[in-house]
């Protein structure tokens, strides 16, 4: 699921609208050059739906002319290509370049169908630099020493986990607290937050934490409030990868969470908030709308003292005066765990990149305009401008030597949903010496993360968390899946009782729990993710 922005997550939620391009547009046209002789090149793009159409695009225009091609743009909106894109496949109907459309997995099941792309690196020295100066990027979509598939990589403002613990900072300074550090602390400021009126209108409707509800299928997700592992020393990564199962890594060995001391003492401290009130009781189980109508109140009043978020925005839009009140901080350490023990959400780099952003039929009639065009794409000129839309229209302006700055013409266009550009869909790069002034998305995010920087440096990004290189075969997936059907159908409704009624406690019952985690297959699983780690982390 990604949260690249907080505009498309808004859109993506609220529409499945589907834009030009059925499904045999997708192919490559019946011819490979114009009446002029300027060889054609077909590009699917896969958008959500708040973004103008490519020709009115002007730096779509722009590539055209550079390419000295005719491009024929095929747009498929996310809901619409989620359908779509199997029948392709099978139907052969594949553009000559597809941006943000096929996996690496999708190739790896399709390899006749798609170009090595890292067989023609001489003819792509802008991607080739992207190797050279981010080898993660390249690392991520090298698959059984090919690459098929082109990554994606935004600014290095977007170094930054999309999970982080927010605070209402106008209740603490209100109530002459500080922000909390330990788990005894946080008691004390959950207390407060409950009984001492900080929102100031006189009633008891404060909550102190608001955790995010259980998912049904899986252990971990987004804004999970199994965020709290990384109290106890356990780094997590919820924005992808094998985090939602429950899988992580201490010192290069795989391991699975749930059959942990900390997993324990995370249910019970969770069980000891909605004992005490701290947390709504039906928290565990509540509607996602009555979850986020918690979050954003009257958009007025707060109600809310914590949660878990990609930023302020959980509360209100950017610079209210209730998403104000916010700021992100280090979670507090759990009991008996020190500072330099406590850690963070790992997911900093599948911010960053995306491994499915350019690909290239096999097929293609002009493979050598087809390869100018993904070069041009992945230029600086054009990345910056695939970002924030055309340097010739004045949504972005160039400011110096690798410096530009997103103008409000831009944030104007985000505003009314009719964005000039492809945002985070980019088949491109932005290297790491450019500066980017005025990103909304970027700036907020960074601010979110920076609290993060010692409980980032507590552990090794390679050796304690599953790196999002890290991918496991066809079949081992296909075993996973069914693995956890029934590990799931088991273990949630278990961890959800105790989180709401308590039980963990219990040496029996948690006993009972990992001896019936074992019946269903935890351990092959994780015994499938040590053996993909162990291929991939070199």
């Amino acid at each position: 699921m990604s949260r690249r922005s907080t505009t498309t997550r808004i859109i993506a939620a609220t529409s499945a609208v589907v834009m030009m391009g059925g499904l045999a547009a997708c192919g490559n046209g019946d011819s490979s050059t114009t009446s002029d002789g300027k060889p054609v090149v077909t590009i699917l793009v896969v958008k959500p739906t708040n973004q103008v159409a490519m020709s009115e695009m002007t730096w779509a225009k722009e590539l055209e002319a550079d390419c000295d091609c005719s491009i024929e743009w095929k747009e498929v909106a996310d809901a619409q290509w989620s359908q779509q894109k199997n029948a392709a496949l099978a139907a052969g109907e594949i553009a000559d370049l597809n941006i943000r459309a096929f996996k690496p997995d999708d190739v790896a099941r399709n390899t006749s169908a798609f170009e090595v792309l890292g067989d023609d690196l001489d003819k792509l020295p802008n991607v080739r630099e992207f190797f050279k100066e981010q080898p993660t990027a390249r690392k991520y979509v090298e698959v059984d020493g090919k690459i098929t598939v082109l990554p994606s990589s935004r600014t290095r403002g977007f170094l930054a986990s999309g999970q982080h613990f927010l605070i209402n900072k106008t209740w603490l300074d209100k109530l002459g607290l500080k922000v909390p550090t330990t788990w005894d602390e946080l008691r004390t400021v959950m207390e407060a937050f409950k009984t001492q009126d900080p929102n100031g209108n006189g009633e008891a409707d404060e909550i102190a934490f608001n955790p995010r509800p259980l998912s049904t299928s899986k252990i971990g997700d987004w804004w999970s409030p199994f965020l709290m592992m990384n109290a106890t020393g356990i780094a997590t990564h919820f924005n992808s990868g094998p985090s939602s199962q429950g899988i992580y890594v201490k010192n290069g060995k795989v391991g699975n969470w749930m059959q942990t001391n900390q997993f324990r003492q995370v249910i019970e401290f969770y069980h000891e908030m909605t004992s005490n009130g701290w947390a709504p009781s039906d928290w565990v189980t509540v509607q996602y709308d009555k979850y986020n109508s918690r979050n954003r109140s009257d958009d007025k009043t707060a109600k809310v003292g914590m949660a878990f978020g990609w930023d302020e925005s959980a509360f209100g839009v950017y610079d209210s005066k209730l998403a104000d009140q916010y700021v992100s901080v280090p979670v507090p350490s759990a009991d008996g765990v020190s500072d330099s023990e406590t850690v963070w959400d790992g997911s900093r780099d599948a911010n960053r990149y995306e491994d499915f952003h350019m690909a290239m039929s096999s097929n293609a009639k002009n493979k050598e305009a087809c390869l100018k065009v993904i070069d041009l794409l992945y230029s600086e000129k054009y990345s910056i401008q695939q970002l924030y839309g055309s340097l010739t229209d004045g949504y972005v302006e160039k400011t110096g030597d690798h410096s530009y700055k997103v103008t409000e013409k831009f944030h104007k266009a985000q505003d009314e949903l009719k964005v000039p550009a492809l945002e985070d869909r980019l088949a491109g790069w932005i290297p790491d010496d450019v500066t980017v002034e005025g990103d909304r998305g970027m700036d907020h995010v960074s601010q979110a993360d920076a609290p993060y920087e010692q409980q980032y440096a507590n552990y090794d990004h390679e050796k304690d968390i599953m790196p999002i290189y890290v991918r496991v075969s066809e079949e081992d997936q296909n075993t996973i899946v069914n693995n956890n059907t029934a590990l799931f159908d088991y273990a949630i409704p278990v961890v959800s009782k105790w989180l709401a009624q308590g039980g963990a406690e219990d040496d029996s019952q948690w006993n009972a729990f990992q001896d019936n985690l074992k019946k269903y297959s935890i351990e092959d699983n994780t015994a499938i993710w040590q053996k993909a780690y162990d291929k991939y982390v070199k």
